[in-house]
């Protein structure tokens, strides 16, 4: 599951947000629990804005403390982040052309307004690099 970190401090009457590895995304909320869904919606949107715009997405980091808090990453979003790491440096049209799919096909899988791959279709990228799919509900 991907996750960033989130940092929850609260000023005055809120409880504001800041996320350590992305600079750009802050919100609020007057409760504990206002602010952690006001998180995931701040993440998750400036994740797919970002992703869609090409920017570079950071990777997560690890830290911890009384006032972080993980932040899970949507599952649609998650899974073309993963894609797009997981393709490395090698185009859109070799990974397309690795599993026998057109490019526009593929193109779709990494665009998390756009994609809905199969479980199967996750299995033979998974296969084609060598790594296996994991899921799980929690």
């Amino acid at each position: 599951m991907l996750s960033y970190p989130a940092r929850i401090k609260k000023e005055d009457d809120a409880f504001l947000v800041t996320f350590p590895d992305l600079e750009n995304v802050a919100t609020f909320g007057q409760t504990i629990e206002e602010a952690l869904q006001n998180a995931e919606d701040a993440l998750n949107g400036c994740l797919a804005s970002d992703f869609e715009r090409n920017f570079s997405i950071p990777a997560s980091s690890d830290i911890t403390g009384k006032n972080i808090h993980p932040i899970t990453v949507a599952p649609h979003i998650a899974v073309a982040i993963m894609l797009r790491q997981l393709r490395g440096d090698k185009s859109q049209v070799e990974i397309a052309r690795l599993l026998n799919i057109t490019y526009q096909v593929y193109q779709r899988l990494e665009n998390p307004r756009k994609a809905n791959p199969t479980i199967k279709t996750l299995e033979k990228i998974a296969r084609a690099f060598g790594k296996h799919v994991e899921l799980g509900f929690v």
